[in-house]
């Protein structure tokens, strides 16, 4: 019996230690995740709409996790204050025209509350000071925008099938085009029709110059363009001989 009470005493006090471990030990991480152990600086921001932050949702800067949101509250009917607690070795990096703006992990996540990096001849911000603030977007209606994206794309979709249903019924005068075979041979005609006249007219052209009467005509066009010819490769020529001899006046100008 003693024993059973000497084991049942060791069994409690384990379970009181490990307990106790465990407690201290979320103490420390809830402390580290809201920067209870770490020096901290505040920052606070004015916002017509939070969107849903909560106090206690991360502050970001650059992409990193430097603090927690300390404290929301309601200024007037159109203003809410937003009071943010920094780690203070990420103060010298954060400018007096950083802007903070309101973002979420996600979609559907968690806000966060996210700060601009300012400009980079903007001195650092100073403890408990008010810094610009983004309106952020909110999720209604964004989700409202696709819905009637949504709505314009299906009755796109819609308008398009009833037109290639008319096609394929042969209705318009595409559909008649695609589906009449009637109306594709005249077309195939025409096109037949349309080379054989080309190919006539160059055979009249080609008679034309060969006859008695049109002979003297075709002889004079071809001379006068030969002629044309000529008198260009005339003006070619003369143009070379005078600038070769610019350049003998020019060369010998300088030898002497």
């Amino acid at each position: 019996m003693e024993a059973t009470n000497n084991t049942y005493k060791v069994r409690l006090g384990i379970f009181i230690i490990v307990g106790i471990i465990l407690f201290f030990l979320a103490i420390f991480i809830i402390g580290k995740q809201k920067n209870l152990f770490d020096p901290v600086f505040t920052l606070k921001s004015n916002f017509r709409n939070v969107s849903g932050l909560q106090v206690g949702n991360t502050v970001r800067f650059s992409g990193i996790n430097v603090g927690t949101v300390d404290n929301i509250s309601i200024i007037n009917d159109s203003t809410v204050r937003v009071s943010m607690l920094i780690k203070k070795d990420v103060q010298k990096f954060i400018k007096a025209d950083s802007e903070a703006g309101i973002g979420s992990e996600g979609i559907i996540g968690d806000k966060v509350m996210v700060l601009s990096q300012g400009s980079y001849n903007s001195p650092m911000v100073k403890e408990n000071q008010m810094i610009a603030s983004s309106e952020p977007v909110e999720t209604d209606a964004i989700m409202q925008s696709l819905a009637v994206t949504a709505d314009n794309a299906a009755i796109a979709t819609e308008e398009i099938s009833d037109i290639l249903i008319k096609i394929n019924k042969g209705e318009g005068t595409l559909g008649r085009l695609i589906q009449d075979k009637q109306m594709a041979e005249n077309i195939d005609a025409t096109l037949s029709n349309l080379k054989r006249s080309s190919k006539g007219l160059e055979e009249n052209m080609e008679a034309a110059k060969h006859n008695f009467l049109l002979r003297g005509y075709f002889r004079k066009k071809e001379k006068a363009k030969k002629e044309a010819e000529e008198k260009q490769k005339e003006a070619v020529e003369k143009a070379n001989k005078k600038a070769k001899a610019s350049a003998e006046k020019s060369k010998t100008k300088s030898s002497k």
